[in-house]
């Protein structure tokens, strides 16, 4: 081998950067854990709130010594930002696809417009939309097309107005307007994406991900180590609609003359079939009145329906009434109905209700206010005029936002709190519909442009505030569509068992090769463990994040990758068997492994190639470590084993066998009739196939959430729970549909639901999670906090550990996306095969061989799926295991081709006697690759945790059923068509 000291001076480079870029890891690591001593010295774990005062202790130690100087070269905060990255289910967090709508860009671009066209397309893209692939704004030009008449986009009330003056004129074409109000729409998103980058700076989360998926109006959002759920999904879905308005005065006998009116009107339509569909207003956005069902009125036995709920506000207050937070959606629904409206009286006609935000998450009552409003709902000022934010804290030394307003809304603020002195009313500021304090003005207008929020805030509540504001509005209310939470004791959890079946794994592929190759096998590991080093190295460089499945690619490639050595050493035996030295059969060796190793390696590397670019979080993590693991190990096998293998040779009086007296003559003179038994094969294989087929048929697979839609939680308990009776009691709580079965231990549950899966909106995960809360109370502890139950954050990890939302449209792209993936990859992988082969029949054996694998493994999951005690649901993690078993069935059957095309080239057709001797002479390196990966599997499948079972039991099944096939469907296929091609010419 030439150059051996530039490759001993790259492996030694490598080697360093990788120690280097580790070692922030490890000292993070050892801080964070004096910080967990520190904290614990301080507390007992039987005080009251023990997690939350354990956490801010570990804050405080981090925060006092996060500048000091580490080994001369970094700090903490520094070492903090270069650590690995670890994703949401090893650190706990949040992960959240966002939909910007784009319906709410259309109608601001259009001014809000009353235009029925334009309205009537919106709601059809709507519809449209709910069984559709195509963008949203193309489905809206689609609908506007179908019904427009003589009206066109650049109508004085649609697009041509003043606001887009300068860029549509009434005298436009729709097709000029198009390109136009899509580029708009593109700026809109490339807005929103910004404000949330900066609403994410300033949440305070180490290494948080903000991406933005294609052109579909799609943000992915990680915050890894984020604790606080519900605080970040305010922050992300908050659409900071900041608006200042006069309230109306609670004296105004206006307001007592419509509540008796409307209770009379409501009282009369008890028994009324036909009632028209609530007014919505413009401006509800992310509000809890807008996302109540309104399809139907049920007034139930009430004497007085609004009376019984109403309860006068407060005196001295600027709220009209109050009413209890369950009530306040039955109230919102009747105060929207338009028989209701009609009522209002003349001075009050366009009175908006808005309820004030809960003070805190104990609040039972909140108030109503009635803000002065105009015909076209638009407030007194808006939050654009706000310059700065910053949170503070007010006179009484509670925590509050203080805010600074540009030249114009100092002026607008100095009339509004002019027009409140002298009306005696109070000013409602009010953050995404909802009022957060109304104070009156009892000194005159106010001048400067400077105003404070008050209420019952926390530290934390004021910093959000602030940071969003200072960010700006959402151009459009974000929706969360997708989403997965996970606690962090179950990051933890899954740290523990993935370092545990690493270290078993690596413990019984070491003692393997040393077993089975002697000192050339300890070579191999050394090479291995420097190829291990490498991989998370490049992981830490590359900033890319260490995920669940992410750890299992890495295990993957530790069984996997042994595969190239033990493609050389068996090389190098067959070349000592030939008679040749112990160099010239080293060099030999290598150079006849080489073109397996790199086709082996291409094939699967496609595959996890295809895998990343279709798969999306943890699963890409995976194709990410797979894709790292592939190039490091061929870098370590080819030149660090052969470079430690020389150095060995080359000293007088060594010896290496490549092999030990156990395994000496293991697999020699081997004579198996693979092709006379292809018959046989065929049959066996129709049979499991048939029987797969008939069971996907009948019994169909499991869909997980991802791809059917619904939400999924993994709760966990402090005793022993009966799934049948859980089921039971939420069956009544969700509907059918419900689904609740053990999870691992007896102590744990997976609950999926389609309760409410295509409505969007925190208020109805919310809602979702206080109905679990109440219908499982008396399974959980006495005393357990609802908050400690939705985070999982209680001492003994009880709660629910992790939760999955996936909206029914995100699920289509998930299982379209999946389905693109599996084709894609053989579509790749036959036309490699073809180039390489040269031959189409080698390209069909493999297909042959990976849709049967493929089939089989549909089939088990199909027939065990009910049955098995662990997860068998079809989900991403299941196509990614997949995919892995069509990389490996490839791998495998690409060294077996290419060892029968060397022989043929060599020695002739010879009517399959030399396919037999091709597949009897790869039968050592193709069970030893096997079973090595075999073992490594089943150790994850032990030791790895629960949430990895069903995927290790698919890669478990695939590589048994790709090993048969490589020797008995590909090969005997690729023989039976080309012998066909072949018969009556010459056998070469």
């Amino acid at each position: 081998m030439q150059n051996k000291g530039l490759i001993k001076l790259f492996a030694l480079l490598f080697g360093l950067v990788s120690i280097y870029q580790l070692s922030y890891t490890f000292i993070t690591g050892k801080i964070e854990k004096e910080a967990e001593v520190f904290a614990n010295s301080r507390i007992s774990e039987s005080e009251e709130d023990y997690v939350s005062k354990r956490e801010a202790l570990e804050a405080s130690y981090l925060d006092s010594i996060g500048s000091n100087p580490i080994l001369g070269f970094t700090d903490y905060n520094e070492a903090k930002k270069k650590e690995l990255n670890k994703g949401l289910d090893l650190k706990g967090g949040i992960n959240v696809t966002l939909q910007i709508s784009i319906k709410d860009i259309l109608k601001g671009l259009a001014n809000n417009t009353k235009n029925p066209v334009f309205n009537k397309a919106l709601a059809d893209a709507d519809t449209a939309s709910k069984n559709s692939d195509d963008t949203y704004i193309d489905l809206f030009f689609d609908a506007f097309d179908n019904i427009k008449g003589d009206t066109k986009l650049a109508s004085p009330d649609i697009f041509a107005n003043k606001g887009l003056s300068e860029e549509i004129n009434f005298q436009m074409s729709d097709d000029e307007v198009k390109p136009i109000i899509r580029r708009k729409i593109d700026e809109s998103i490339v807005s929103a994406f910004e404000v949330l980058r900066e609403r994410i700076d300033g949440f305070g989360v180490t290494q948080p991900n903000i991406q933005r998926e294609g052109n579909s109006g799609r943000i992915l959002v990680e915050l890894p180590g984020a604790r606080d759920i519900a605080r970040a999904q305010d922050l992300l879905s908050s659409t900071a609609q900041l608006e200042f308005w006069e309230t109306h005065s609670q004296s105004n006998p206006s307001f007592s003359q419509f509540i008796v009116a409307a209770n009379e009107k409501l009282k009369t339509m008890v028994d009324t079939t036909e009632i028209e569909e609530p007014v919505k207003e413009e401006s509800e956005i992310d509000s809890l009145l807008s996302d109540v069902a309104t399809d139907s009125l049920d007034l139930g036995n009430q004497v007085n329906p609004l009376f019984d709920l109403l309860i006068p506000a407060n005196p001295g207050t600027h709220a009209m009434f109050r009413a209890a937070i369950n009530d306040t959606a039955k109230v919102g629904e009747y105060l929207r109905m338009p028989e209701i409206r009609r009522l209002l009286p003349a001075d009050i006609q366009f009175a908006k209700f808005v309820w004030e935000r809960p003070p805190t998450p104990e609040t039972e009552v909140v108030d109503l206010y009635a803000l002065k409003s105009n015909r076209d709902g638009i407030p007194r000022i808006s939050g654009d005029v706000v310059s700065d934010a910053r949170d503070d804290f007010d006179m009484g030394g509670r925590p509050a936002v203080s805010m600074t307003m540009n030249t114009k809304g100092a002026k607008e603020w100095e009339n509004l709190t002019g027009d409140a002195y002298n009306n005696q009313t109070g000013i409602a500021i009010v953050l995404d519909n909802k009022v957060y304090t109304a104070p009156g003005v009892s000194s005159g207008p106010i001048s400067g442009g400077r105003s404070e929020i008050t209420g019952t805030f926390t530290v934390n509540e004021t910093k959000d505030i602030a940071n969003v504001l200072r960010a700006g509005k959402l151009p459009a209310s974000a929706e969360i569509i997708q989403s997965e939470i996970v606690g962090p004791s179950l990051g933890q959890e899954a740290i523990d068992s993935g370092f545990m079946s690493f270290m078993l794994a690596m413990a019984i592929v070491l003692i393997w090769m040393i077993f089975y190759y002697g000192k050339a096998g300890a070579f191999a590991d050394v090479a291995l463990l420097l190829n291990i080093l490498l991989i998370f190295g490049v992981l830490t460089s590359l900033n890319a994040v260490l995920t669940l499945p992410g750890i299992a690619g890495i295990v993957l490639t530790i069984g996997m990758s042994v595969d190239a050595n033990v493609l050389i050493f068996e090389r190098i035996k067959e070349e000592l068997a030939k008679g040749k030295g112990k160099a010239q059969a080293v060099a030999d060796g290598f150079g006849n492994a080489l073109s397996s190793i790199l086709d082996a390696n291409i094939t699967t590397g496609l595959t996890a190639l295809i895998l990343f670019v279709f798969g999306s979080g943890p699963i890409k993590g995976f194709a990410t470590t797979l894709l790292i693991g592939i190039v490091t190990s061929l870098f370590t096998a080819i030149f660090i084993t052969r470079l430690l293998i020389d150095w060995y040779i080359g000293g007088k009086g060594r010896t290496l066998d490549f092999s030990t007296s156990l395994t000496k003559n293991l697999f020699k003179n081997m004579n198996i009739d693979f092709l006379g038994k292809r018959k046989i094969a065929y049959i066996l294989s129709a049979i499991l196939l048939g029987i797969g087929i008939f069971s996907l048929a009948t019994n169909g697979l499991q869909q997980g959430v991802d791809f059917v839609g619904g939400r999924s939680y993994q709760i966990r308990f402090q005793n022993e729970v009966n799934p049948s009776e859980i089921a039971s009691e939420l069956n009544t709580v969700f509907g059918s549909g419900t689904n609740v079965k053990e999870f691992g231990d007896a102590n744990q549950i997976k609950l999926t639901t389609p309760y409410k899966v295509d409505v969007e909106g925190v208020e109805v995960d919310n809602e979702i999670q206080d109905k679990l809360f109440t219908a499982l109370q008396k399974y959980l502890p006495d005393g357990m906090t609802k908050s400690d139950f939705i985070t999982g954050s209680d001492e003994k990890s009880i709660g629910i550990m992790q939760s999955v939302k996936v909206g029914p449209t995100i699920a289509d792209d998930i299982k379209k996306n999946a389905f693109l993936a599996i084709i894609g990859s053989l579509a790749v992988v036959f036309l490699y095969i073809l180039i390489r082969f040269r031959k189409w029949q080698f390209s069909l054996g493999a297909v042959v061989a990976v849709f049967h694998d493929v089939l089989i493994v549909l089939g088990v999951f199909s027939l065990f799926g009910k049955i098995m005690p662990f997860n068998m649901e079809i989900d991403q993690a299941f196509i990614a295991a997949i995919l892995t078993v069509i990389g490996y069935s490839l791998n495998d059957t690409v060294v077996v081709f290419d060892r029968i095309r060397e022989i043929i080239n060599e020695k002739g057709w010879r009517s399959g006697m030399n396919v037999n001797l091709a597949l009897n002479s790869t039968l050592s390196r193709t069970l030893n690759t096997s079973m090595t990966t075999l073992v490594v599997l089943l150790a994850i499948f032990v030791f790895g945790g629960e949430s990895l079972r069903g995927f290790m039991f698919a890669m478990i099944v695939g590589i048994i059923v790709g090993t048969y096939s490589s020797l008995f469907i590909a090969t005997p296929v690729m023989f039976d068509m080309l012998t066909k091609k072949i018969k009556g010419g010459s056998e070469k």
